[in-house]
Parts: C-alpha cells; sequence; structure tokens
C-alpha cells in the first residue's frame, strides 16, 4: 500500500482504515458500533478532526469532551491504551515514519486529555459517573472523535 500523507485524501485514509480496524475489534468495536448510528457522517467528522488537529484547518466544530463523558459508563482508561495500539498500528502501516510518530504523538496527548477530563477530578476523587439517560440521548453520539 503507498505511503500516505499528513494532507487531506491521506488524514480520510487513515481515518477510515483505522476505524475500520476499530469497529472490528473485540473491544473497542460493541461500543463504537452502539455509539454511531451513521458511519459515513461519523468518519467525515473524525477526518475534520484529524485535519483540525494536524493541519489546522479549523474543519472540526465538535466538542470531544462532552461526546465522550456521554459514553463514560462503558468506557474504561485501559480502552484509551487499545485505541492507542490500533493508532500506532494503522499509522505505522500506513504513514510515513515521521508522520506516523507525528499522529501518534498528537493521539498520545488527545488520550491523556480525555482521561483526565472523564475520570478524574482536581480533588483527587474521581469524576462521578454520568446519571442515566433515556434511551433517545443516544442519537447524539456520533458527535465524538
Amino acid at each position: 500500500m503507498p505511503v500516505l500523507s499528513i494532507d487531506e485524501p491521506g488524514l480520510a485514509r487513515l481515518v477510515d482504515a483505522f476505524y475500520a480496524r476499530v469497529r472490528a475489534d473485540a473491544e473497542l468495536g460493541p461500543i463504537f458500533n452502539d455509539a454511531v448510528h451513521d458511519w459515513p457522517e461519523h468518519l467525515d467528522k473524525l477526518s475534520a478532526f484529524w485535519s483540525s488537529v494536524m493541519l489546522t484547518s479549523g474543519r472540526y466544530k465538535g466538542q470531544p469532551v462532552p461526546a465522550h463523558i456521554k459514553h463514560r459508563d462503558r468506557i474504561n482508561p485501559a480502552l484509551f491504551e487499545r485505541w492507542l495500539a490500533l493508532w500506532a498500528e494503522t499509522t505505522s502501516e500506513l504513514m510515513a515514519p515521521e508522520a506516523a510518530a507525528a499522529l501518534q504523538a498528537k493521539a498520545a496527548r488527545i488520550a491523556e486529555s480525555l482521561k483526565l477530563a472523564m475520570f478524574f477530578r482536581l480533588d483527587g476523587q474521581p469524576a462521578p459517573k454520568p446519571s442515566s439517560q433515556p434511551a433517545s440521548s443516544t442519537a447524539a453520539a456520533t458527535d465524538h472523535a
């Protein structure tokens, strides 16, 4: 497979390949497949996210922290490590080494920020679990990155 670049087409192909692996993953797949109801739309949003992060395009307009917090009852900090491992595998296969390293470093910082926002408070106490939401609230789940 040709080496992808950190540009709009390369990031879109990377996101598509990565989330195909996420969807098939035994640990991550059930969570993502239950939360995302329109994969083409979600992949476009994720491509916009990575475009904004890596190319400073400003295309992403979502809010990753609230989108992930909605699913805190199904997510634990260890799942971030699984996500990062799949990301490292995919970026290493599809990108030049320097590009893969840059994407992996950025993903690690993003994952750490999300974990802190979702599971930890400044007073050292774990963040409270979200209250149960009605089933209709899961329709907005496609906003996470």
